[in-house]
């Protein structure tokens, strides 16, 4: 297992090789990138401020992007996920990086008498018990943020000692593709929903934070977030962990390595909320010489 300060890769990755792109908007070489929900914003923005290349975003759920890649029907350049475990368990890939943290939040509508029921709460999920508030979250068999959802409430269930919490509050009526479920406040489908600390930023949606023992975010309570897990359609288990997200290069050619840099950087992330983390990017398994030498 390889690990890489981000300095050392950033500057092994300085120097490109020539080859040739597919060709975009004019004239300038494209680079196909399938990125997790949670990143199409900034990808289709800041990051593609700062490459030359053309970034043709595509934006699926992390479960469901690793396996279009796997069963070959996707072939992007750049894969960025919210969940690194999917490299290796869906996509099987012998390496990636580590670009970028985050941590869970129940985002909520402050227009609407659910949203205000939310703001107020004491504790934050007693609204979410009954039908006074419309809840949203995503499917857990396509993106992490669905099964990240579930275990928010499991550990909540033994941090405020309240058994069967997600029975109370879950339904299976409330999920949306995480492409769309922050959209669903302006359609008034949803009051509130379970999201990335990003993704209420982004949309300037005020949140509930939860304590570091169950937002999935701190490094310190990883021991506590792994006694939850779910079980993936394909049968792979997936254990709780604190919250990072991971990006691969797929081929060598010289406007991908490019755009792998940015996505190294992190720059394109911090403002979007992301917390980019010193130790970040961190490169994990067998990396290609062209990143390591």
């Amino acid at each position: 297992m390889a690990r890489r300060t981000r300095r050392a890769v950033l500057t092994a990755l300085g120097s490109g090789i020539a080859a040739t792109a597919g060709c975009g908007a004019f004239g300038r070489e494209r680079v196909d990138v399938l990125v997790a929900g949670s990143l199409q914003k900034a990808a289709s923005e800041t990051l593609q401020a700062q490459t030359d290349a053309e970034i043709a975003v595509e934006a699926r759920g992390s479960v469901q992007a690793a396996r279009l890649v796997a069963d070959g029907k996707r072939d992007p350049a750049i894969v960025a996920l919210a969940d690194p475990t999917l490299f290796d368990r869906v996509m099987n890939t012998p390496w990636h990086a580590v670009v970028a943290s985050n941590e869970m939040v129940l985002a909520y509508n402050p227009e609407t008498d659910g949203g205000a029921r939310v703001a107020d709460a004491d504790p934050w999920y007693a609204p979410l018990r009954g039908d006074s508030v419309s809840l949203g979250r995503t499917d857990p068999t396509l993106d992490p943020l669905g099964y990240r959802t579930l275990f928010v409430l499991a550990l909540a269930a033994d941090y405020y000692d309240e058994p069967g919490l997600a029975a109370a509050v879950l339904s299976p009526d409330q999920t949306y593709p995480e492409t769309q479920l922050l959209a669903q406040f302006e359609t008034g489908a949803v009051n509130a929903a379970f999201v990335y600390r990003s993704m209420a930023v982004e949309r300037d949606y005020p949140f509930r934070e939860f304590p570091p023992e169950i937002h999935l975010g701190d490094p310190t309570y990883a021991e506590q977030y792994q006694t939850t897990s779910y079980e993936l359609p394909n049968g792979t288990a997936i254990a709780g962990n604190p919250i990072e997200y991971g990006a691969v290069r797929r081929d060598e050619q010289e406007a991908t390595r490019t755009a792998f840099e940015a996505v190294l950087s992190g720059d394109w992330l911090a403002p979007h909320g992301f917390t980019v983390r010193q130790a970040y990017p961190r490169l994990v398994g067998d990396v290609p010489s062209t990143v390591t030498q």
